[in-house]
């Protein structure tokens, strides 16, 4: 468990590369620490900067209590907490 400024985050599950789980992280962190009342605003930056960096198509969800099954490509998943119980998905899907 790493510690950050405003919180505590918590790796559930990736099959990310290390410099791009890493570097998806690090944004998503910062997207929450921002937009800290605004789930949609966070997801949508999050989206726009991995679309920008890693090509289209990425999708973001941002919540609590949500369950999902998604189809992604292969290393292009990440599934994180923040601050306890904020969950994020990071997924590509083309």
């Amino acid at each position: 468990m790493l510690v950050v400024t405003a919180g505590v985050f918590f790796l559930q599950h990736t099959d990310m590369p290390e410099e791009m789980r890493v570097e998806t992280m690090e944004l998503c962190v910062t997207a929450c620490e921002k937009f800290a009342s605004n789930n949609e605003s966070a997801a949508k930056m999050i989206k726009e900067t991995m679309d920008k960096k890693f090509g289209s198509s990425w999708h973001v969800v941002i919540g609590e209590g949500f369950g999902f099954e998604i189809t992604h490509e292969v290393k292009n998943l990440l599934y994180m907490f923040f601050g306890g119980s904020l969950a994020i998905c990071v997924w590509k899907c083309s």
